[in-house]
């Protein structure tokens, strides 16, 4: 699984021009789902998403994670995120899981950031969305679950 992981003093996410989430200070997380991917890789990305510390102290330094500052989550699946470019001009998405794969490991993912905080939101899977947000610092932590094991 891949993650986008933006810090954000505000976002949120609309279908067909009405709002279906939003969140304040926090952050905006874009997740694809790759071939191969298990409910380990969308438990290892929550931890450790809930748990970075990239937000500021009293210090000004990035020093307390998402659970210490009580922020919230907006999570979007984004297929996208497995795209490969390397060869030609249009990338190739073969890597990306397919849709009913996606969305049962996307759903797991946000189920288990609820499991460390309430504070989720999410967009709609296999949806055409407009995200709006406010990056704050500006903050984006790419991550990727392949790499952790």
């Amino acid at each position: 699984m891949r993650a986008v992981v933006q810090r954000v003093s505000s976002a949120s996410v609309a279908v067909d021009g009405e709002t279906i989430g939003r969140i304040g200070c926090g952050l905006v997380v874009l997740v694809g789902v790759a071939v191969g991917d298990t409910g380990e890789d969308a438990q290892y990305l929550a931890e450790k998403i809930v748990n970075l510390r990239i937000f500021e102290d009293d210090a000004r330094k990035m020093n307390r994670s998402l659970l210490e500052t009580g922020g919230a989550v907006l999570a979007i699946s984004q297929f996208t995120l497995l795209g490969d470019a390397r060869k030609g001009r249009r990338p190739s998405f073969i890597d990306a899981a397919p849709p009913d794969e996606g969305k049962r490991l996307y759903e797991l993912f946000c189920d288990a950031v609820r499991t460390y905080t309430p504070n989720v939101a999410t967009g709609r899977f296999q949806a055409m969305m407009d995200i709006a947000l406010v990056n704050q610092g500006p903050v984006t932590i790419l991550l990727d679950s392949r790499k952790a094991f």
